[in-house]
């Protein structure tokens, strides 16, 4: 019997694509453009929004007679055990194989933003702790692990990382970005990508693009950026993603920017994206995101018409589930609105895609000899330490943290005793669980109080809750109060509760109209500083809240964004001392909660000034956070250079670790330029370095500037690197310069192009 050539894995992927491509029906083809969606549910609340209107029941071995191209969530959609989710998986893509004429399985794919989720799978810190953590090696190393848990079960494709950048910290989804520049945002997530690659999962982008820019921070609201801050904020991260992470899918974003919904935007779907950039992988819809350009955007009348802008634009494959891209597109095909060659090129780039995942080859099998265990002692390592370098310590004024080790302590606050006050709204016990009440939890989760109680044996520890989470009753005060007073330091407990549409106080659909505490924690907190007692402040939160109304009122503040499944014995690590903290600020914290919705990155006009009563200078700015140990920046060569606009600069210096314990510093580079002919930042991240010195030892760190770092982008639209001055500034955060070099370019305006310069290259080297 003869191999058809398709099969034969000797060809060039592309020619095997081709060859099958040439023996498929219509419908066959189309089938491989869209996912089905089994056990998603029909009624009350969903974990995608408008689920309920969007999701419709289909006839499964009717639908897979003609292929498959992708599986939704059977894992992530109600909880089963992995390795029995592992042999049905298998089950449905035998059956799925068996269905059609060309024996081909689906793509499966799954959340994986914080971890696998999927129930009894390791719930690691959300995407803003990672920023906090300013350590791409070390999120890199735990996107690896999440991918190598996707493949033992048959997963292929990962829906992460998010890469929006934070511009209005009151948008739910805040829990899920890395932070508010796109600098950190594309080296962290850069890092997220080449780790789930490397397992041999495909990463997909989130959410391409424009979606954090939303009008009044509202979840799928009109984005209204302008040009220069789409090509210069939101982009750069997707950028870094493709080009270091290699990532092989993007998915288009909900949001229309300037009236043109993302998923039926030609221009940044196929001309940016692929013509410009390279992209020759997939483009997938957010959920329902075919559908919404006829019921939601209404730029079509017909689900056959919202098929043919999303194919037209370049959106490849229709998720979670067929509606648009089944038989209203075929249909459409047959009767001559909508050209084939649309379904062809969307086929062509699906099955090369699967081609590469080894599903079109004869001696594919679903079955998996891999062990699987999905929170493993591996796992749950990388998930304390990266929790343990995500704390930030805001302040610590009086020196009173560490805490004495037998001292009398009140525990207060909704957050203290909750294990699900440690987990982002798309791990899998807020995600999906609080649909299943009787289901437990699968995973081990201490928490803050239980934690501390470890931590501090000798402590005389005590617990009293004194309100909800969101909840107006203040019944619970005059306890708090009470236990606070017999006390030698009251921990206050406080944040948020992730959630979905309305159900959290973070999270997708779970936006707020300003950033004070939720519900009247904020007032808790008054009647336990109006006690005398010292207070420490542990915040347990996905987005950065207003803390000007406490501020010179603590004895400390630790804040620390939904540490994952190990962060209560990380913060409690942190109150104790066995933990030196070094997370650094990835979002700026406001001073006020009301009318300042603001990141760093502001040119002058956006910064305070006699221009307007109203001061958005934040308490604590990006990039900041403190240690239990000094450093001294020492030997700081930086002269004032004249180079080329094609030139570059190397500026270094020496830290030390002055005191008498090891601690981890973030030696961070900034740039200003004072005069640009387009307005600029004040200052913006161009490189950071993440030290980890004993007592007394340092390190030296050379950072490689290159002037194309300094690029931006011009009234005409080109990204241009332009001659005159620049500072460069290294800093503790961006509003604490230690040194600054200044330099002059020389020559030409330089238009750069897609090839242009991300990063900032650093050296470390030992000095003793």
């Amino acid at each position: 019997m003869t191999t058809a050539p398709w099969r034969d894995p000797a060809l060039p992927a592309a020619a095997r694509v081709d060859d099958l491509l040439s023996r498929m029906t219509l419908q066959e083809k189309t089938a491989q453009l869209y996912g089905v969606w089994v056990g998603a549910s029909t009624d009350g609340d969903g974990v995608a929004p408008l689920q309920r209107e969007m999701t419709a029941d289909h006839d499964w071995d009717e639908l897979i007679t003609h292929g498959l191209g992708q599986l939704t969530r059977p894992f992530g959609t109600a909880p089963v055990d992995p390795a029995l989710g592992a042999q049905a998986l298998a089950r449905a893509q035998r059956r799925i194989a068996e269905a059609g004429r060309f024996g081909i399985p689906a793509l499966t794919h799954e959340e994986c933003l914080a971890g696998f989720t999927t129930w009894r799978a390791t719930a690691y810190p959300v995407p803003l702790a990672w920023g906090a953590s300013w350590d791409a090696g070390l999120v890199e190393e735990m996107a690896g692990a999440i991918g190598r848990d996707l493949r033992a079960v048959g997963v292929h494709q990962g829906l992460a990382p998010v890469l929006d950048v934070v511009r209005d910290p009151r948008w739910g989804r805040v829990e899920e970005t890395i932070g508010e520049d796109p600098y950190l945002v594309g080296t962290i997530g850069a890092a997220y990508v080449r780790g789930l690659e490397s397992a041999g999962i495909v990463s997909t982008l989130k959410h391409f693009a424009g979606y954090a820019s939303s009008a009044g921070a509202r979840n799928l609201a009109p984005v209204r950026a302008g040009v220069r801050e789409f090509a210069d904020i939101t982009l750069p991260p997707f950028e870094f993603a493709l080009r270091e992470g290699r990532a092989r899918s993007v998915m288009a974003a909900y949001n229309d920017t300037d009236g043109v919904p993302a998923s039926a935007d030609p221009g940044l779907l196929t001309e940016l994206l692929r013509e410009e950039w390279g992209f020759t992988g997939t483009v997938v819809s957010d959920y329902f995101g075919v559908g919404f350009l006829q019921t939601q955007h209404r730029i079509a009348g017909t689900e056959a018409g919202a098929a043919h802008a999303a194919l037209d634009a370049g959106l490849d494959v229709e998720l979670p589930t067929v509606k648009c891209y089944g038989k209203p597109l075929v249909e459409a095909v047959l009767a001559g609105e909508v050209p084939e060659s649309l379904i062809d090129r969307a086929a062509h780039r699906v099955l090369l895609q699967k081609c590469e995942l080894g599903l079109l080859d004869e001696d594919w099998s679903p079955e998996s000899a891999e062990r699987i265990d999905l929170d493993s002692t591996a796992n749950r390592a990388l998930a304390r330490r990266l929790a343990e370098e995500s704390v930030v310590l805001l302040d610590n004024p009086d020196g009173l943290l560490p805490l004495a080790p037998d001292t009398r302590i009140a525990v207060v606050g909704p957050r203290a005793a909750d294990a699900l006050a440690m987990l982002g709204c798309y791990s899998f016990p807020s995600h999906v669980l609080t649909h299943h009440p009787d289901v437990p939890m699968g995973i081990e989760i201490p928490t803050v109080l239980e934690a501390l109680r470890s931590e501090l044996p000798d402590a005389k520890v005590t617990f009293t809750e004194g309100c909800g989470v969101d909840d107006p009753d203040t019944g619970g005060f005059e306890e708090a109060v009470a236990r606070t007073a017999e006390a030698d330091v009251c921990v206050a407990v406080l944040g948020d509760r992730a959630g979905l549409f309305g159900r959290g106080t973070s999270g997708e659909g779970c936006d707020v109209s300003d950033l004070q505490l939720p519900g009247v924690q904020g007032e808790l907190l008054d009647s336990l500083v109006a006690t005398g007692v010292p207070v420490v402040l542990v915040l347990l939160t996905g987005r950065p809240y207003a803390l000007g109304r406490w501020h010179g009122r603590l004895g400390a503040a630790v804040q620390a964004f939904f540490p994952g499944e190990e962060g209560g014995p990380a913060v409690a690590g942190v109150l104790s001392g066995r933990v030196n903290p070094s997370g650094r600020l990835p979002v700026s914290v406001p001073r006020v909660p009301g009318g300042q919705p603001w990141t760093y990155l502001q040119p002058p006009l956006g910064l305070a000034g006699e221009v307007s009563n109203l001061d958005p200078t934040p308490l604590y700015a990006f990039g900041h956070g403190r240690s239990y140990t000094e450093f001294a920046w020492e030997d700081f060569e930086g002269s004032a250079p004249r180079l080329t606009t094609d030139g570059s600069y190397d500026l270094a210096l020496t830290v030390r670790n002055t005191g008498d314990r090891a601690g981890a510093e973030v030696v961070q580079l900034y740039l200003h330029d004072p005069v640009a002919s387009v307005t600029r930042p004040d200052v913006r991240l161009i490189g950071y370095q993440r030290l980890e010195l004993d007592p007394g030892e340092s390190r030296r760190v050379t950072f490689r500037f290159h002037a194309e770092l300094s690029a931006f982008t011009d009234r005409k639209g080109r990204r241009i690197v332009e001659p005159g001055d620049l500072e460069l500034r290294l800093a503790v955060s961006s509003a604490d310069v230690r040194h600054t070099a200044r330099l002059h370019l020389t020559g030409p305006v330089r238009e750069l192009g897609p090839d242009r310069r991300l990063r900032c290259e650093t050296e470390v080297s030992g000095t003793g």
